[in-house]
């Protein structure tokens, strides 16, 4: 198979690719759509890699386009990523919030293999163990990804012993998994227990797209994905996002994320700890 991409293709599929997800390649990176791509062009028996971009951008198969857009997404993601936006959310939001004796709905979104949406409920449960009758009146979280296969991943709720040394403690790992019985064929993998599982669901959505069908949220979470995007997009990313929060909601971004273009909507809540974002 002749891997070489041409300048044309390169650029022909960048562009479609913002357009699709708002993901902006950049230059040189011709390496990482055919290292990405050549085993589903091999799977199609395509022997250009121009000639399979081609028909991804034509939409002439539609799972062949979808699938090459989801193996262009970063999944990367770990438990309690960055330790600091789980610390703030025990001790600095949910406190807050419990004062209202309401339910909870938080999103994470781009949730990639579900980590993020799974520790948010960890840590809702520890804060209830020590705040009894706190969000007796339910919590939900909703963790969206583009990836089709990614989402069904994160529901699945099952991790082998890789993915579970990532950032998660023994103590976490023996109080919110269990290992899955009469599996012989991975027997250290191990599943979400039922208390964190109840509290999260798992569905398809383009950060691009509308958010009218979300409903509200006391709390987002938009970690690491904003910078991938350009700034008009961000810009209209969180605005969406504010459009789903109350007054006070608040918003968690990445470490390297700002809310520049949106100061008008959000103020930072910059405490000892790290920063989060309030709508105001």
């Amino acid at each position: 198979m002749d891997y070489k991409l041409s300048e044309q293709a390169y650029c022909d599929f960048a562009k479609f690719l913002k357009q699709k997800l708002g993901i902006v390649l950049g230059l040189n990176r011709q390496y990482l759509v055919s290292s990405r791509l050549s085993v589903v062009a091999r799977e199609y028996e395509y022997d250009c890699i121009n000639n399979f971009l081609k028909d991804v951008i034509a939409g002439k198969d539609t799972n062949l386009t979808n699938r090459s857009l989801e193996l262009m997404t970063t999944n990367e993601t770990f438990w309690f990523r960055d330790e600091y936006p789980f610390y703030l959310l025990l001790n600095n939001v949910l406190p807050e919030l419990a004062k209202k004796q309401k339910s909870l709905r938080i999103w994470s979104s781009a949730c990639a293999s579900g980590q993020e949406a799974y520790s948010i409920a960890m840590t809702i449960l520890e804060f209830q163990r020590t705040h009894q009758g706190a969000f007796s009146q339910g919590v939900e979280i909703v963790g969206t990804d583009y990836s089709d296969k990614m989402v069904n991943f994160a529901a699945a709720g099952i991790y082998d012993e890789l993915a579970l040394g990532r950032g998660l403690l023994k103590e976490y790992r023996d109080r919110y998994f269990k290992h899955i019985a009469f599996n012989t064929t991975h027997t250290n993998n191990m599943e979400v227990a039922p208390s964190v599982r109840k509290m999260v669901r798992f569905k398809q959505l383009n950060l691009l797209e509308s958010y009218n069908r979300m409903g509200q949220f006391d709390i987002v979470f938009c970690r690491n994905v904003l910078i991938y995007f350009e700034q008009e997009q961000k810009v209209s990313i969180l605005k969406k996002i504010a459009a789903c929060l109350p007054t006070n909601g608040s918003l968690f971004l990445g470490a390297a994320e700002s809310i520049g273009g949106v100061e008008q909507i959000y103020k930072m809540q910059n405490v000892s700890k790290g920063l989060y974002y309030i709508k105001v």
